[in-house]
């Protein structure tokens, strides 16, 4: 215990030290010469201020600076004067100890290159490219196309690639390390869960505090093309639908809906057996944020069923058949912020949870999570998550920065 306490201490000096340099500023703060905090607290989870400016197309619309685009003499043109890039930075120490009490040096962690902006009159653009995530190059994840105030109302559609969650919570703001597990579950071979995927996401607000999400996806993740140039493994479409309230200033409830049919074939039988089978599969459950000051509670639960997440054949092929598989799940996230936006100091703690009957699902960690800004884009933070079924306990330290 005194080598992990050591070297803990030794990995945030260093970090005091480094931080220091780190004075650059993320492009959307470039652009409108304004400090991180003014969206983020602390970055990236978002403030109210920030998630109005991302669904606006990333544009202050009060705002706007007419020196961030070319004068090239025609009105039809909005040409940006530069492209807006930004970097994500991060790295961990850890040490776990199912692990035979091995230290791991994983910095860097990640490295993201984002950017996103304008491209015409109600229409923007978001990307990031993964140059590398857990020592391998990831490539594209978020990227898409945003049209804004379509037919000069609330709608927004979004076309590309996207996490499925984001209407929910988005998994690239959380602050831990630690996942929400139950958004990445995928029974058997199914290739359908609420993280990425393509398609078109169409959002509608009401004065009333209400937003409507209807999603339409192809269900298959965001791999690569097949041969004839098809993303979609299959003829069939899922969709999501997601419906949120405000009650008051401080809570917001909501529930959503997801159903999907996929195609496939259970590759554990012998060739000769094997036959194209499909899995029906849905998901539903509610949701909970309350925001109290500088105290955040958020709240997700999920059910799923999948009738043969296997691809089984017909039984009278080896005595097999559809397997249907249930999957519950939850996570509750606290976030405290106690400075507010000066603050410099946050906790955290998570809690995931998730019980199937396939047992290798099965998943229950609790996390809790400090960190501390030495710049308004540079955070150093410390976190233990304790495995309550593999009975492992994993400690992290590093940093997280963007600039």
């Amino acid at each position: 215990m005194n080598r992990i306490f050591l070297f803990s201490f030794c990995t945030l000096l260093l970090l005091v030290v480094v931080a220091a340099e780190a004075l650059a500023i993320p492009a959307f703060a470039r652009k409108y010469d304004m400090s991180c905090n003014t969206c983020h607290r602390p970055a990236p989870r978002l403030k109210p201020y920030g998630d109005e400016f991302a669904g606006n197309g990333f544009v202050l619309a009060d705002k706007e600076a007419p020196r961030a685009y070319r004068e090239t003499g025609d009105e039809e043109l909005m040409l940006l004067r530069e492209i807006p890039l930004a970097l994500r930075l991060e790295g961990y120490g850890s040490w776990k100890s199912g692990n035979a009490g091995k230290a791991d040096m994983q910095w860097p962690y990640l490295v993201k290159l984002l950017s996103g902006g304008q491209i015409a009159k109600d229409v923007s653009y978001y990307f990031y490219f993964f140059f590398g995530e857990r020592g391998e190059v990831a490539g594209l994840e978020d990227a898409f196309v945003m049209f804004n105030n379509v037919f000069n109302s609330e709608l927004d559609i979004y076309l590309g690639q996207f996490q499925v969650s984001d209407p929910l919570f988005k998994r690239e703001l959380r602050l831990t390390l630690e996942d929400y597990q139950v958004y990445r579950v995928r029974p058997g071979l199914s290739s359908a869960n609420l993280t990425y995927d393509r398609g078109v996401m169409m959002t509608y607000g009401f004065p009333t505090g209400t937003d409507i999400i209807v999603e339409v996806l192809n269900g298959s993740g965001i791999g690569a093309a097949d041969a004839s140039r098809s993303f979609d493994t299959d003829k069939y479409k899922n969709t999501m639908f997601r419906l949120s309230q405000d009650l008051g200033e401080h809570v917001r409830v909501g529930g959503f809906a997801y159903f999907g049919r996929e195609q496939g074939e259970n590759l554990d039988l012998p060739h000769q057996w094997r036959m194209v089978t499909t899995n029906d599969m849905w998901m539903a459950g509610p949701d909970v944020t309350l925001e109290l000051g500088n105290v955040q509670l958020n709240a997700q639960y999920v059910t799923r069923s999948d009738e043969n997440p296997s691809f089984y054949s017909p039984s009278w092929i080896a005595g097999t058949g559809p397997a249907k598989v249930k999957t519950n799940g939850a996570f509750g996230e606290l976030v405290i912020t106690p400075g507010g936006d000066a603050g410099k100091w946050y906790c955290a703690a998570l809690y995931n949870w998730v019980d199937s009957e396939q047992n290798s699902l099965d998943y229950e960690t609790i996390t809790g999570h400090v960190g501390y800004m030495l710049a308004r884009n540079f955070r150093v933070v410390g976190e233990v998550t304790h495995d309550t079924i593999a009975k492992t306990t994993k400690l992290s330290v590093g940093f997280v920065s963007a600039f």
